[in-house]
Formats: C-alpha cells, structure tokens, sequence
C-alpha cells in the first residue's frame, strides 16, 4: 500500500511560482508512475502532468507545458511540481497519485493510489 501526501499549496498572485511536493511511504516510487491532477468546483479532475518511476519519461497537459515541471528525488521518495507563470486558470485542487499501470496514464481512473490533495489559488 502506498501512502502519498501534498504540500506546497498557496496563494500566489498571477505570474508567480509555487512548488508542490509529493511524499510517498510504503514503496518507493521507483515501482510507480506518479501524476498530479487538478480538479477545480463544477469541473471534472483533470491530468497536468505524470512521471514514470526512475524519471525516465514525463507527460504534461498542454495547457501546462513549458509552465509546470514534473521530477522526482528517489532517495526522498518525493516527486516535485514547479509551477512558473501561474495564470488564475490554475487554480484548483491538485492531487498527487500512484498507478502501477502502463498505458492510460492520463486518466484518473488508472490511478489507485491518491493523497488528500493540496489547494492552489492564482489570483489575477
């Protein structure tokens, strides 16, 4: 069983950087792909970005790309969401989750294992 916990979340004001992280016990993240999703009220949860364990590959929504960097530290178990150039549109809920899954790594519902989620407010 995987544990995952968010921090990092705030208010910051349109333009300005926040960083999320996303600690994991119980197995490392090695055996995993992590990704962070955003759900915002009315809206249904949304893919920004997943790593594969080891780092070896990343994936971004596109409304994210060249903004949002997704990384991981294996030896603190702890995969990382720098986000530059906020926009108030980022503004959400964003969760972290595990899958050990291979394909379909931009759905939620190949994700069995999720932290309780960290809020982010982008204020224009």
């Amino acid at each position: 069983q995987v544990q995952l916990v968010e921090s990092g979340g705030g208010l910051v004001q349109a333009g300005g950087s926040l960083r999320l992280s996303c600690l994991a016990s119980g197995h490392t993240f090695t055996m995993y792909t992590v990704g962070w999703f955003r759900q915002s009220p009315g809206k249904d949860r949304e893919f920004v970005a997943r790593i594969t364990g080891g780092g070896f590959s990343t994936d971004y929504t596109d409304s994210v790309k060249g903004r949002f960097t997704i990384s991981g530290d294996n030896a603190k178990n702890t995969v990382y969401l720098q986000m530059n150039s906020l926009k108030p549109e980022d503004t959400a809920v964003y969760f972290c989750a595990a899958s050990s899954l291979v394909t379909g790594l931009t759905q939620s519902q190949s994700y069995r294992h999720w932290g309780q989620g960290t809020q982010v407010t982008v204020s224009s």
